[in-house]
């Protein structure tokens, strides 16, 4: 169901992720624009590490300082009107759905509590970890993230050692588990709007999704061995509490938040209002303020204990809000570049991933739209790229399969090296901060995810297990 929510929520976002810059000329733009951008994410990656006390209390105010920068320098270099229009259709064409979707989503999950005697032991967090992945090509990767982040909390906060189970888990969870239909995962959704066969992920990449995620899972598995045994025994609780499930009454709420989605994705009256230049359809306002309005009766019918009982505050939202405004702000120049394709200052990633003869390199494709996947948020890479190989789905579904098959892969699974790389990875780690778990820092995390994660992407890309990707 929760895939179904992101499913149709995307059907409106993505294809305007195209055209986010509207009014500005990329191939004429320069480097240096790009630099407001990287200065944000290296203030979130070097604040809460440097000086975390200070960043902590004004976050939103250097994320809007990058912001300010960003629309400062396109206004010199476009004009106002130009700037005006880009940072309207960002904010009111992206942010706004964006941000909308993710609060009724973490609003409503927050009601739903799974109590009871559930221990942080190896086998109970191998057991979320598992469930979470087979979970997130069904219900979608930020649906099963936000269904099992807390009772997974719960579970390990007695432990000295619980970092590295929240850390496997935006990867797994969060991301590898996505990469099997459309529904699990934003990229292979803009595919399918593009063309790609629905079961086209599943058919094609079930082998590498499944020795990805198995080896992840044997990775966590000695780890959380090792660290275990260097804890003390947890004592044996006198009476053992069954498990239950709270906040029914949220089940229903997400039925009708599917039934506004799925409403603004056939409905189609015509109606349309201009916002300097940003076109609003009638059908996805209305959509909009359903979710605000189911968002609205889950706080009210839910019981405040439930939330109580969940460590429920409205801090992670409001720091995902602050920070991925200035994100979606500072990336209109980035863009921009990225589009002008080969006129742009990104011509060199055309050439890197073509050959002379203009037949795709698979494995650039692969590493490329994973890297940049990492940084600049995975469902517009995923376009970017899938365009760049041509754009034409029969083709990359039949001889260019495995050019298909890279760009998915690298998509989907290495939107798990950075926090920023999916959706659902800086609200996990936000909501376990909140919890009181010290969660590495951007670069940390950073660090983590690629000692575990670039082995694996090498296997796929030099042994034969996988025959999909060709070194050329």
């Amino acid at each position: 169901m929760w895939g179904l929510l992101v499913a149709a929520l995307m059907l409106v976002i993505l294809p305007q992720h195209a055209h986010a810059a509207t009014g500005l000329d990329g191939a004429a733009m320069q480097w240096p624009f790009a630099l407001p951008f990287a200065g944000l994410l290296l203030s979130i990656a070097l604040g809460p590490l440097l000086f975390p006390k200070f960043w902590h209390h004004h976050y939103g105010k250097i994320a809007a300082a990058w912001s300010i920068l960003t629309l400062a320098s396109l206004a010199w270099f476009a004009g106002s009107g130009p700037m005006l229009t880009s940072f309207v259709h960002a904010m009111l064409g992206e942010y706004l759905s964006f941000m909308v979707f993710l609060f009724t989503l973490y609003t409503v999950a927050g009601g739903i509590v799974v109590s009871g005697d559930l221990k942080g032991t190896l086998w109970t967090n191998t057991a979320i970890l598992a469930l979470g992945t087979a979970m997130a090509s069904i219900v979608g990767t930020t649906g099963a993230a936000m269904i099992l982040i807390r009772p997974l909390i719960r579970a390990n906060l007695a432990r000295p050692h619980h970092a590295h189970v929240i850390v496997f888990f935006i990867i797994l969870v969060a991301n590898v588990g996505g990469a099997l239909s459309p529904l699990g995962d934003p990229p292979l959704l803009v595919g399918f709007l593009h063309g790609v066969d629905f079961f086209w992920p599943a058919r094609n990449l079930w082998l590498q999704t499944t020795i990805v995620a198995g080896l992840l899972l044997l990775i966590f598995i000695a780890l959380d061995f090792w660290r275990s045994r260097r804890e003390p025994m947890p004592r044996a609780s006198e009476a053992s509490e069954p498990i239950r499930i709270r906040g029914v009454l949220n089940v229903p709420l997400i039925a009708i938040a599917i039934a506004s989605i799925l409403m603004s994705a056939i409905w189609r009256p015509g109606i349309v209002f201009d916002v300097l230049g940003t076109k609003l359809e009638l059908q996805n306002l209305v959509r909009d303020a359903l979710m605000v309005v189911i968002a609205g009766l889950s706080l009210w019918l839910t019981p405040d204990e439930h939330r109580e009982a969940n460590g429920f505050s409205w801090e992670p939202i409001r720091e995902v809000a602050k920070l991925f405004a200035a994100i979606f702000t500072a990336i209109i120049p980035v863009i921009a570049m990225l589009n002008a394709g080969p006129e742009g200052s990104f011509a060199w990633l055309l050439s890197a991933v073509t050959e002379p003869n203009g037949a795709p390199r698979e494995v650039p494709y692969f590493w490329f739209t994973g890297m940049m996947s990492a940084f600049l948020d995975n469902a517009p890479t995923y376009l970017l790229f899938f365009e760049l190989a041509g754009g034409d789905p029969q083709r990359l579904m039949g001889e260019l399969s495995g050019t298909l098959a890279a760009i998915s892969m690298g998509a989907v699974y290495m939107g798990a090296l950075t926090y920023i790389g999916n959706a659902p990875n800086f609200m996990v780690a936000a909501i376990a901060r909140e919890r009181g778990i010290q969660m590495p820092g951007f670069f940390g995390y950073l660090v983590w995810a690629s000692a575990v994660l670039i082995p694996l992407f090498l296997l796929l890309t030099f042994l034969p297990i996988a025959p999909v990707l060709s070194v050329h």
